[in-house]
């Protein structure tokens, strides 16, 4: 089973859509080895305090961590991100994770230059991983896609329309 190191964008991502059939946080778990920086866990809580659909999404995550592995990572002080990113680089390069699942979109580039081995993902990415390996139907991960962008005010990001168009293609 492959490891992927999750931050708490894609988690709270995966959150908005945490129940039902297509759940794709519950066949994220069931596909890989999750693990957690303890700085993401507590990025979750703060945003949970929120009563909005970010606060609930996280609320879910953290329902949820008995299928997770949370772990403490060292912080790179040099890292110009917040403490999540930067614990979730730390552990996957640490971990010799295969893959680190990420929703900053503005730093993508950033994020993905400090990565040792593993490949960088996004939420769009893994449901079309997802699509492709018959674990989703298109149609069910365009209807997630559709609700977490929504909620995660992706209206207009290029990256999450080509990934929705990719989706209607496949």
């Amino acid at each position: 089973m492959a490891t992927l190191v999750a931050d708490a964008s894609a988690l709270v991502s995966l959150g908005v859509v945490a129940d039902g059939d297509a759940d794709p946080l519950a066949r994220c778990t069931a596909r890989y080895e999750v693990l957690v920086p303890e700085a993401v866990i507590a990025e979750l809580r703060d945003v949970a305090a929120h009563d909005d659909v970010h606060g609930r999404a996280a609320a879910a995550v953290l329902e949820r961590t008995d299928a997770v592995e949370t772990r403490p990572a060292d912080l790179d002080p040099a890292f110009p991100l917040d403490e999540g990113e930067n614990a979730a680089v730390s552990l996957a390069n640490e971990a010799g994770a295969a893959i680190v699942l990420c929703d900053e979109f503005r730093h993508l580039g950033l994020v993905h230059a400090s990565l040792a081995d593993s490949r960088l993902v996004t939420t769009p990415t893994l449901l079309s991983v997802l699509v492709r390996d018959g674990d989703l139907s298109a149609g069910e991960a365009r209807a997630l896609l559709d609700e977490i962008a929504a909620a995660r005010s992706w209206a207009g990001n290029s990256y999450v329309e080509r990934a929705m168009s990719m989706l209607e293609d496949g």
